[in-house]
């Protein structure tokens, strides 16, 4: 009958142990869906931004017909950003989208016929609408980001997150470009 009790002591303490490690392995899974579901909804701003950008190149294209480097890097640019695979690919192909659609509207801004075209109007103003929708979505992005990677950092969920495989994940960044662009100070043309 004495060692009964300790036998149950024992079963008891791996039974807490296996709970306590499931409900670690639940709150990684949980943190890495929401992840997930964070860049669907930024997944779902890129396709209308996709859907956009050969619009916005067609009306260019007759104001702007020796731009042609320009209209190609953005056209390629996109490309790659529509055939990219997994989210980190994502990524990296929008911040090189983001970088060549800020030349093209940096090149833009020579054409003042263009810039007075409705269409082009029209359309720079949905590519803005959906640049800002974009910025909201990557912010709730990042937060859900960062949660995951909080929680696969720290002990003792760092031990059962390598054992998983969930690892530390990249933020939707801006690219050097475009956070150097922002650090500038704005210029005012009178």
């Amino acid at each position: 009958m004495g060692d009964i009790k300790p036998m149950w002591i024992i079963i008891g303490v791996i039974v807490v142990l296996v709970l306590f490690f499931i409900s670690i392995y639940n709150k990684l899974v949980r943190l890495r869906n929401n992840r997930e579901n964070a860049f669907a909804d930024i997944d779902v701003q890129l396709k209308q931004r996709h859907d956009l950008i050969p619009q916005l190149v067609a009306t260019v294209k007759g104001y702007a017909e020796h731009e042609k480097e320009v209209l190609t890097r953005v056209t390629e640019a996109r490309q790659k950003a529509v055939m990219a695979g997994n989210i980190n690919d994502k990524i990296a192909a929008e911040a090189a989208l983001t970088a060549a659609v800020s030349g093209f509207n940096m090149q833009m801004e020579a054409y003042p016929d263009l810039k007075a075209n409705t269409n082009f109007l029209q359309l720079q103003e949905e590519l803005s609408d959906i640049e800002n929708k974009l910025a909201s979505v990557r912010r709730y992005f990042n937060s859900a980001t960062k949660e995951l990677n909080n929680g696969v950092q720290k002990f003792p969920n760092n031990i059962l997150a390598g054992m998983f495989g969930f690892k530390e994940e990249p933020y939707f960044d801006l690219g050097e470009q475009q956070r150097a662009q922002l650090d500038k100070a704005p210029e005012i043309k009178f």
